[in-house]
């Protein structure tokens, strides 16, 4: 007897076991889907873990149905799945959930099924399972949401429970495909008139049907140049209406046949490597190369616009003609529009791009392409890395440094760049780190040579590094000289930008238009009812929003407190930048660019290719402007309140500041001459101002070293941050504390909390945190987890504390 280990796409503690059936032993094998039956009716979609011969110390039921002849994942991911679950302590369930498209997750549909022994007398029910009845006993079988739809009300599940009491109808549990292949039209030519004289002779009698002829040549052209002619297109490019072709359809001449085609097109091009690297790009090219010779990693530090992408391209390049795949991880959706232009124009549309805002049908059709082999490269965010790749070859992460390539929620809470050299060690392959400004961890394995490092100190084409002031705003308010939230300097920098029909990029880490309203009279501030934190007034809206829960409220004209009516807004976001930017500079074309401006799958690239176009003078955003955006005509960065980047309570803060100030600073003067940068700052004598003055990563990196071993953050010790939540905020107290009492005899001084944090509440439930500090040593790693595991379960136990959810979050960023 056979069994398989199945995991299933929920949070369950361990995978289950089932019995596998005589005809399914010989054809089922890891990583194939297969329907299995979970409690009394559900049914799910799982992921075959293992086939073996030892049974598992309960009754075993037998797998369902065998979904796929060939795997979806292989044994790799596979592995993989094991170490992420491990090492991030979430279920293998939860990353597969996350692995998965949606519509390779099938889960069961509950079917009510009319019970043909009941008969037609309804007499004995009322009103509503009267309804369901009838409509049962004429449709013989109804889905849940029809029931809602025929009620008019979502609740129905009493009124399903009665009628299977009284024996009405039985519940059928239906394992449901989602995924569909998409089907088009495309128009031929009838085979009589292949020949040319035919068809001359039919362009002769079409003289009195002016459009259908227009029809037929714009299908001829189309034929030339594309090959095969999609109806949506021959209608387009003729103008003609579907009544016109279906004429020449009814009259013989062209044909319509219905085909299954991809979603997302690709095609096999030969690749075209046509540039040459400069000196010190060739360089760091061959020291790639030598590091990669006996290590897995290497670290590219090079300063902003150095020509770090034409590196990539090469090694990539090289990677391709061994036969090989290649990932590229971006931290941002957002800045695959401008990368993918730059790789297809070296590769073609071999390229395929992943990521969460493709339909889940286009992630099926990417998923099944790079499982097979016929996608070579991938450029996405951090979900991509969970594609099932066949030979993975290399793996690049661009702007390594950035903190979106932290999974947050839901589980599995992984950091794609540690993942990505597990994965990478999976397949021997190699793992190549960019960045102008690396986080202080990759920095330091590259001098301790864990990682090989290769610098780039230079910008390409000898442009120099943009000159960066800092602008003392304290000195501007004493002399009365601010006007809005622009200090005259970059007031007058931003004219001069303008009459030199350049570009210009402020960055404001804040959306909205103002962070929070002020009574002036009492100092009342309105606050979300279900988070502990203020309302951002979004004026475009004219709506309060909580960056927390979502909610919106309307605008407050009266302080809830001693009801005055001198409410206002105070401090700023984008919105109010951009608002006081088409009052200054009212000729100037001013966009935005953040979250709220951002919605949808193309308005990024809309917005990138209007600024490529010079159809926007003036961009205001927060750090989406600051992430490897690349534009030739921008010559002045104004960062607009840098003390908001350097008073965040965090033991990263300066080095975020850092990060960000000095990756907006390289937007500035890429191509046409030296670029300029204005810091706004109340305390200019920060030493992290100093340090990005000088563009000096090295000083920041000696300072911040140093700090961090003394007091054992990372890179010297690991962090782990435990979050329990519950709605009752002494419940969550209590359990914090009894927590924090079991783990000391482990962790001694190594546990910081448990404490509430800076919001203290999120969608009503009361949050402690606690940090554990972990020694770099794997066996040490490994206990505490397991100990942690064991007093979760333990904690879990007691009635009071049942539903507390604890989230660990393993090397917390």
């Amino acid at each position: 007897m056979k069994y398989a280990d199945v995991i299933l796409p929920l949070a369950l503690p361990k995978n289950y076991t089932y019995a596998v059936p005589e005809s399914m032993e010989h054809a089922l094998q890891p990583g194939s889907r297969v329907a299995v039956q979970l409690g009394k009716q559900k049914k799910y979609a799982g992921i075959v873990k293992a086939v073996h011969e030892q049974a598992p110390p309960y009754k075993t039921k037998p797998l369902l149905d065998m979904l796929d002849k060939d795997p979806v994942v292989y044994p790799t991911q596979l592995a993989f799945w094991s170490w992420i679950g491990s090492y991030y302590m979430c279920s293998e369930g939860e990353v597969l959930n996350a692995a998965l498209p949606a519509h390779l997750k099938l889960s069961s549909e509950t079917l009510l099924l009319f019970n043909d022994a009941y008969g037609d007398d309804f007499t004995s029910l009322d009103d509503d399972e009267y309804l369901i009845a009838e409509a049962l006993h004429i449709r013989k079988e109804l889905r849940i949401e029809e029931v809602q739809l025929i009620l008019d009300k979502s609740e129905v599940y009493s009124i399903i429970k009665k009628l299977i009491e009284k024996k009405v109808c039985l519940i059928y549990e239906e394992l449901k495909e989602v995924y569909r292949e998409k089907q088009e039209n495309f128009v031929q030519l009838h085979a009589e008139y292949q020949d040319e004289e035919q068809l001359a002779a039919l362009f002769n009698d079409m003289g009195r049907a002016p459009k259908q002829m227009e029809l037929l040549l714009a299908y001829l052209h189309l034929l030339k140049t594309e090959g095969n002619v999609r109806q949506n297109e021959l209608l387009k490019k003729s103008g003609a209406t579907t009544a016109q072709l279906k004429g020449l359809v009814d009259k013989n001449i062209l044909w319509i046949e219905k085909r299954t085609v991809d979603r997302i097109r690709t095609s096999k091009v030969d690749t075209q490597i046509n540039f040459d690297l400069s000196p010190a790009q060739e360089a760091a090219l061959q020291a790639v190369r030598r590091h990669f010779e006996d290590k897995q990693v290497t670290l590219l530090h090079g300063v902003t616009s150095s020509g770090k992408t034409q590196i990539y391209v090469k090694m990539m390049e090289e990677c391709l003609a061994s036969g090989r795949q290649v990932l590229y991880l971006l931290p941002e959706i957002a800045l695959t529009a401008q990368i993918i232009t730059r790789l297809q124009k070296h590769f073609g549309s071999s390229i395929a791009i992943y990521h969460s805002r493709f339909s889940n049908n286009e992630r099926v059709e990417i998923w099944n392409k790079v499982k097979n082999g016929t996608v070579q490269i991938v450029l996405g965010a951090r979900s991509s890395l969970l594609l099932p790749f066949r030979d993975l070859g290399l793996i690049i992460l661009d702007e390594e440094h950035d903190p979106s390539y932290k999974q947050q929620d839901p589980a599995p809470r992984y950091h794609a760049r540690d993942a990505a050299i597990y994965y990478a060690g999976l397949f021997k392959a190699k793992v190549l780190l960019g960045s102008a400004t690396p986080a202080l961890e990759s920095y330091y394995n590259a001098r301790q040579g864990k990682y090989g490092l290769v610098e780039l100190t230079e910008r390409f084409g000898g442009i120099q590094m943009p000159a960066i002031d800092v602008v003392d705003i304290k000195q501007e308010m004493a002399e009365k000289t601010m006007d809005g939230h622009f200090t005259q300097a970059l007031k007058t920098a931003i004219g001069q930008s303008l009459d030199e029909k350049k570009q210009v990029i402020l960055f404001q880490n804040r959306r909205g238009y103002a962070p929070f309203l002020l009574c002036t009279t009492c100092g009342w501030i309105p606050h979300c009812k279900q988070c502990d934190v203020s309302l951002t007034y979004h004026r475009n809206q004219d709506k309060l929003h909580c960056h927390y829960c979502g909610t919106r409220y309307p605008y407050v004209f009266t302080c809830e407190a001693c009801g005055s009516q001198s409410l206002i807004p105070k401090s700023f976001g984008t919105e109010k930048i951009e608002d006081d930017l088409q009052q200054i500079f009212p000729e100037a074309r001013i966009a935005r660019m953040d979250v709220d401006s951002i919605r949808n799958k193309d308005s990024h690239n809309k917005m990138i290719r209007l600024l490529e176009e010079q159809e926007i003078d003036i961009l205001v955003g927060t750090q989406m402007v600051v992430k490897g955006l690349d534009f030739d005509n921008v010559n002045l960065v104004g960062i607009l309140s840098a003390d908001s980047l350097l008073s965040y309570p965090d033991f990263r803060v300066n080095e975020r500041a850092f990060q960000l100030m000095e990756q907006v600073s390289g937007r500035a003067g890429r191509k046409h001459g030296m670029g300029k940068v204005l810091i706004q700052a109340s305390n200019t004598r920060h030493p992290i101002l100093h340090y990005v003055k000088e563009h000096d990563y090295k000083s920041m990196y000696e300072a911040e070293i140093a700090e961090r071993q003394q007091f054992g953050y990372p890179p010297f010790y690991r962090v782990l941050k435990l979050t329990l939540r519950h709605k009752n905020q002494q419940v969550v107290e209590q359990a914090a504390q009894i927590l924090a009492s079991w783990l000391h005899p482990h962790i001694g001084g190594q546990l910081v909390g448990p404490a509430a944090p800076l919001v203290a509440r999120v969608r009503n439930n009361y949050l402690q945190e606690m940090l554990i500090k972990l020694p770099r040593e794997a066996r040490v790693i490994a206990h505490i987890k397991q100990v942690l595991r064991e007093y979760f379960i333990q904690l879990l136990a007691e009635k009071r504390f049942r539903s507390v959810v604890i989230v660990p979050d393993v090397d917390h960023v």
